[in-house]
């Protein structure tokens, strides 16, 4: 992941769980899936693309055999194409700000939701 720590990544991103969801939000007060990736790279001085969309486009390309922590992970929920994202965080969990349920919170990528809706993942050079 060259200059960036996926453990630090991981680790800012687990210490902002619990903190709500919010539709167009990316501060501690609320957070939608793609602000919470950027202010957590914000704070770890990577600048990415605030839309999911684009953050799908950064970086290159990771199988999802080798996932690493800090590695952003993709899905297709409400529309086609990359729609949501999270933060992998290792042991096939990955922690994003979903609009169900409400706040930050962690999950497993095999769950059976979140392995039918997974396109892709990206690291961020």
């Amino acid at each position: 992941m060259g200059a960036l720590d996926g453990n630090v990544l991981s680790s800012t991103a687990l210490s902002l769980r619990g903190a709500p969801y919010r539709n167009g939000g990316s501060t501690p007060d609320g957070f939608d899936c793609s602000g919470f990736v950027q202010y957590v790279f914000g704070l770890n001085g990577l600048a990415v693309p605030r839309a999911t969309g684009e953050q799908f486009r950064i970086g290159h390309s990771i199988d999802r055999n080798h996932l690493a922590p800090g590695d952003l992970v993709f899905f297709s929920t409400v529309a086609p194409g990359a729609s949501h994202v999270g933060i992998a965080i290792g042991n096939d969990e990955f922690v994003h700000a979903p609009s169900s349920r409400g706040v930050v919170r962690v999950e497993r990528l095999s769950a059976d939701y979140w392995r039918r809706r997974y396109i892709g993942a990206r690291r961020p050079d």
